[in-house]
């Protein structure tokens, strides 16, 4: 089934040469089914790539959904257009209101930062704290996934020595959860982040599942209230080539970064990489879109 996005979005002509399932909105109307809402809160400073990246997953799945972006109203995009952003996106006064049945936090580039001193901190935990009572369950990624462990759980990040960075093995812990369905027990997904979170505080808090991690990435994948939150710590969502222009990126910044690990055939970052992890990506989001989503909502909400 599809995914209703706005007409003129740049990434629906990126997804249909990809042969992703995208609904005119006169169609999806005319079907009489009841969609899906969900709301994306997009803080990555390239929205566009985010978008086409979420959306591909999204689309993947026997369910229609419907997609809304959510921006700061407290900062301000650097990369993304002004047209783009309130063509495309809207500021939570303007759906603070509504219930959606399932919401998506990104990641973002402050994570060297305390939560504290990024600009829409507050803005934030407003959202967070909205969304246990407007949002039938709540994907965090990576940042997104540490500020929802500080806000809802007290459970802070710590920088690394040295950058977590690459593709890293996790293995699944709990099998038997619904949102872990079809997993190998042995699984690949890329990292990318300068911080961490505790795996012991997680295991030792009552409200926390971990239900996958990495021997040298640490904590992955963590459930919470019954799926209502969802932490991931990495990027499953990530393109084959995005860790490539990171590296690119920060090697032309002269930063004194390392190649992703087990990313470029031969570490040979001439090469182009292979995509280890898509298939589980498609699966996490299929996954949590059916058995915390649409098994979990309500059919009119009150």
């Amino acid at each position: 089934m599809p995914i209703k996005i706005p007409h003129l979005l740049p990434a629906r002509e990126i997804l249909e040469d990809e042969n992703i399932f995208v609904m005119e909105e006169g169609r999806a109307k005319a079907q009489d089914i009841r969609p899906l809402n969900i709301l994306i809160l997009n803080l990555m400073p390239q929205k566009e790539k985010t978008e086409v990246q979420i959306l591909r997953l999204l689309g993947n799945t026997p369910l229609q959904v419907n997609i809304s972006f959510l921006r700061t109203a407290s900062y301000e995009s650097k990369n993304t257009s002004p047209y783009h952003l309130e063509q495309f996106y809207r500021n939570f006064e303007a759906i603070k209101t509504n219930k959606y049945d399932g919401m998506i936090i990104t990641g973002a580039p402050v994570e060297l930062m305390s939560f504290e001193e990024v600009d829409y901190w507050e803005e934030l935990t407003k959202i967070m704290e909205w969304s246990k009572t407007n949002v039938t369950s709540t994907l965090h990624i990576c940042w997104g996934a540490q500020a929802a462990l500080y806000h809802h759980f007290g459970i802070n990040k710590y920088q690394l020595d040295q950058k977590c960075y690459g593709i890293y093995s996790h293995s699944v812990l709990n099998p038997s959860d619904k949102l872990m369905r079809g997993f190998d027990d042995s699984f690949l997904a890329p990292h990318s982040r300068h911080t961490n979170v505790s795996i012991e505080e997680i295991k030792a808090h009552s409200n926390l599942e971990l239900l996958s991690a990495s021997d040298d990435a640490g904590a992955f994948i963590i459930s919470a209230n019954k799926g209502k939150q969802i932490m991931i710590t990495g990027h499953l969502e990530y393109d084959s080539c995005t860790l490539a222009e990171e590296y690119k990126r920060d090697k032309d910044k002269g930063l004194n970064i390392h190649l992703p690990l087990r990313y470029f055939p031969n570490n040979n970052p001439g090469m182009k990489p292979l995509n280890s992890w898509r298939s589980h990506a498609h699966l996490l989001f299929s996954n949590w879109l059916n058995y915390y989503v649409y098994q979990e909502t309500p059919y009119e909400w009150k």
